[in-house]
C-alpha cells in the first residue's frame, strides 16, 4: 500500500477583506479526497487558518506536503494575502513565497493558488515546482459571495 501524500491546505483572510467562503472551500477538498475519490487512501489533508507568514513556514517543515493548496486573497503583482500578527492583510510577494517553496521542491510537486490575481506568483513558484495553477482574473468563489 503506498504511504499517503499530504495535501496541505491554507487559509488567510485577513481583516477588512471581501468576504470569502474557505469554510465552504475546505469541506469541498475534504469530501473529494476522503469521501468520493478511489484513491482516497493514498492521502491526507492539513488544514491550516488564518495564517501568517511564519505559519506558512511551519506548516510546510511540519507537514511536507505533496500539493499545497492557498485559499484567499490575492493583489497582483503585489503578491498573496496573509494575515499579520494581529489579523490585518499583509502582501507577500510572488518571489518571496517562491523562494520559500523552493526549499521543499523534493517533496512538494503541485501548488493551487485558490486567490484572484494570483498568475504573477503562479509564474514565480514554477521556476522551482512542476505543477502550479493560478488565477489570472477574479476568482468565482468571490463572484458568488456579492450575489
Amino acid at each position: 500500500m503506498p504511504i499517503p501524500r499530504t495535501v496541505l491546505m491554507l487559509s488567510a483572510h485577513p481583516r477588512g477583506t471581501a468576504p470569502l467562503r474557505l469554510d465552504e472551500e475546505l469541506r469541498e477538498v475534504k469530501e473529494g479526497l476522503t469521501k468520493r475519490s478511489k484513491l482516497r487512501d493514498n492521502f491526507t489533508l492539513v488544514s491550516e487558518h488564518a495564517v501568517r507568514t511564519r505559519d506558512v513556514h511551519r506548516a510546510l517543515l511540519d507537514s511536507k506536503p505533496y500539493i499545497l493548496h492557498f485559499s484567499g486573497h490575492g493583489t497582483g503583482a503585489k503578491g498573496l494575502l496573509l494575515e499579520d500578527e494581529v489579523g490585518d492583510g499583509k502582501a507577500v510577494s510572488g518571489e518571496a513565497i517562491a523562494q520559500l517553496l523552493a526549499l521543499f521542491k523534493d517533496s512538494l510537486q503541485c501548488v493551487v493558488l485558490n486567490a484572484c490575481y494570483s498568475e504573477v506568483q503562479a509564474k514565480a513558484i514554477h521556476e522551482h515546482i512542476p505543477f502550479i495553477i493560478g488565477m489570472n482574473h477574479v476568482c468565482l468563489s468571490n463572484l458568488e459571495t456579492k450575489r
